[in-house]
């Protein structure tokens, strides 16, 4: 008798789905508390905690029906055997176009479009709640219609230019494969990786956003006496305007060996004075030269190897394929089965990379703080958790399955306590 894998792997969707839940439950019951954790008081103002306690409360309630709808669906289209009888469809439809459903790679691509446009009607009612009526409502949305449809009409380009090429390589890659199919996939992502990180930033996301130098001035000197300080090959200095779409603020790098970038959200530049922006900076260029971003990338290619070879251990399971109701097994079909029937280990490693994202967190903070930016990476921090309107209270169990930067409590924790160290 074939093992029941699709039925254990519903029930631990559903178990998952209660343990988060009650997660949530108690995350929601700490943002209803009336009053600030005793240590941000004197530091944030009652009018943004008020703020901060609104939104937070309003994303919570909106979370709990957008998982309830999630996890509904998930399951009835697994039970209902929704999947095969889409991929029959999807043959169906590229013989009625003219297409051989025969290939495999004709096939893959019909379904996998299908899939997409399923993706964007199920996914559309929430975006648009999310966007234009939880983020307007507490003042950081500032998109228009027309500029939400624009992005979601060049995302869908996108991926209609790049998806099918890789798709088709994957599906090349597995049927010659051989012993050696592991390495093969893991070798055409890496290099995926590398070409996406590099043409993103240069080709994608200029179609999104637009990337000005940082003028000339009292900020841009510091930022580059900072990177120069540090020995960071700074090439280019950008400045997004991010302000178009939303108020959040944020500060990213990139970049390979001696080309790296720093890129400012206009909306920081707005919100911090000039001392605070370069503190916020010295933080990013802490995971630099700590070596966390080679070390995250690292783990993420040893994750990547280890996965592709459990695929190739259940990839010709036909046990598998028929307890998901396929009575054949398409290389698409066996990497959506394989990623359902590892669900369990990757919300275990889930936890454990957030972990060292915290760890990391902190260790930059003390990079920053070390380098003298102690008391405006402090000021920084809470301006940035004020003016997005961050959860101030957060419940222990929720944050630690969840958060990947600690919460702002711990880090001003932390920097007090490293800096009472030293005197």
């Amino acid at each position: 008798m074939a093992l029941p894998y699709l039925e254990a792997v519903v029930g631990f969707m559903i178990l998952m789905y209660f343990f988060e839940t009650y997660l949530d439950f108690r995350q929601h019951r700490a943002l209803k508390l009336p009053n600030l954790p005793k240590p941000l008081e004197g530091t944030i103002s009652q009018d943004k905690f008020e703020k901060s306690r609104a939104y937070s409360i309003d994303k919570s309630n909106f979370h709990f029906v957008h998982e309830v709808v999630t996890i509904a669906m998930d399951c009835t289209v697994l039970v209902y055997r929704v999947l095969p009888w889409f991929w029959k469809k999807s043959g169906d439809f590229a013989v009625l176009v003219g297409l051989n459903a025969d290939n495999e790679i004709i096939h893959s691509l019909a379904f996998l479009g299908g899939v997409m446009i399923w993706s964007q009607i199920t996914d559309l009612p929430f975006s648009l709640y999310s966007t234009f009526v939880i983020e307007a409502r507490h003042g950081f949305n500032k998109q228009t219609l027309w500029l939400f449809f624009r992005d979601m009409f060049k995302s869908i380009c996108l991926s209609l230019i790049i998806g099918p090429p890789i798709i088709s390589a994957i599906i090349v890659i597995v049927q010659k494969g051989g012993p050696y199919l592991a390495i093969y996939l893991w070798g055409f992502t890496f290099v995926l990786s590398i070409v996406m990180m590099t043409l993103y930033p240069i080709l994608i996301a200029p179609l999104f956003n637009k990337f000005t130098p940082l003028p000339e001035g009292d900020l841009r000197q510091k930022i580059e006496a900072l990177a120069s300080s540090l020995k960071f090959p700074l090439k280019k200095l950008f400045v997004i305007d991010g302000s178009t779409r939303s108020s959040h603020s944020n500060a990213f790098m990139y970049g390979f060996f001696n080309n790296k970038r720093i890129v400012l959200y206009d909306t920081l530049i707005q919100q911090c004075n000039e001392d605070e922006v370069v503190a916020v900076i010295a933080h990013e260029l802490g995971h630099w030269k700590l070596n966390h971003t080679m070390n995250s990338f690292i783990t993420i290619q040893i994750i990547t190897l280890l996965q592709f070879g459990g695929y190739t251990l259940v990839r010709n399971s036909s046990d598998l394929f028929r307890s998901f109701g396929f009575d054949s097994q398409p290389v698409i079909i066996g990497f959506i089965i394989f990623q359902h029937t590892v669900i369990p280990l990757q919300h275990l490693l889930s936890f454990c990379l957030n972990l060292v994202s915290r760890a990391f967190e902190f260790q930059a903070d003390d990079f920053a703080r070390k380098l003298g930016y102690h008391t405006t990476l402090k000021a920084a921090l809470v301006k940035l958790q004020e003016e997005n309107l961050s959860a101030m209270n957060t419940d222990p169990w929720y944050s630690a399955y969840h958060y990947s930067h600690p919460p702002l409590v711990e880090r001003l924790a932390a920097l007090g306590d490293a800096e009472k160290k030293e005197t």
